[in-house]
């Protein structure tokens, strides 16, 4: 049996109050929709092309993007923001689990971020994190990993394989046209069943 990564699964999500007590405590807008990247900053998570994105859909006023972590490239994504006016996007430096845990769940999207160069596949553990507070997954990586074609078969999520800040852009635009829709209540459920069916440690 293959197992890329594994956890006790165990439903952390928050209910609506409890996400709105959680933004409030980090100044995050209550009426946009949040997509959170979260872990190490550095060049083999793509994170110059992912700013590209972050810059490509700008002009989309319902989306905010929430960067937590640390790493080679912070210094980077701070002077970037600056230089390119990025106002839809938040920094901020790495959390204890617990509280990012709680950051995620009072998000909208989760985002996986990989180089596209990568000839080797890489499975983020931070994946887990997204499922374990039923969030919806945008992956943005690199076609030898199975993560994104594992997000879009497990109805979960969405997989920008021709990773283009076009592609990127269409996506972004189609979830937030789905958002308030059975539809995306349906990809949190199957985040969380994902996770307790092919990540669990059990007996």
């Amino acid at each position: 049996e293959v197992l890329p990564n594994s956890i006790d699964p165990i439903d952390i999500s928050l209910s609506e109050n409890e996400k709105k007590i959680i933004r409030e405590k980090y100044n995050l807008p209550l009426d946009k929709k949040i997509f959170i990247y979260g872990g190490n900053l550095g060049k083999p998570q793509g994170i110059s092309f992912l700013l590209k994105c972050i810059e490509n859909v700008k002009d989309i006023e319902d989306v905010l993007f929430l960067i937590i972590g640390n790493g080679t490239e912070y210094n980077k994504i701070v002077q970037l923001k600056n230089e390119l006016s990025l106002d839809n996007l938040i920094i901020m430096d790495r959390l204890e689990k617990e509280e990012f845990d709680k950051v995620a769940g009072s998000s909208d999207i989760g985002i996986l971020s990989l180089d596209n160069r990568f000839t080797i596949p890489n499975y983020p553990s931070r994946l887990l994190a997204y499922m374990q507070v039923n969030l919806p997954v945008l992956a943005i990586t690199d076609p030898n990993t199975d993560v994104g074609s594992d997000i879009v078969e497990g109805g979960f999520g969405w997989w920008a394989n021709q990773h283009t800040v076009n592609d990127v852009r269409d996506i972004i635009i189609k979830i937030i046209e789905e958002y308030d829709t059975k539809s995306i209540e349906k990809k949190k459920l199957n985040s969380y069943n994902y996770l307790k069916d092919n990540f669990g440690i059990y007996d």
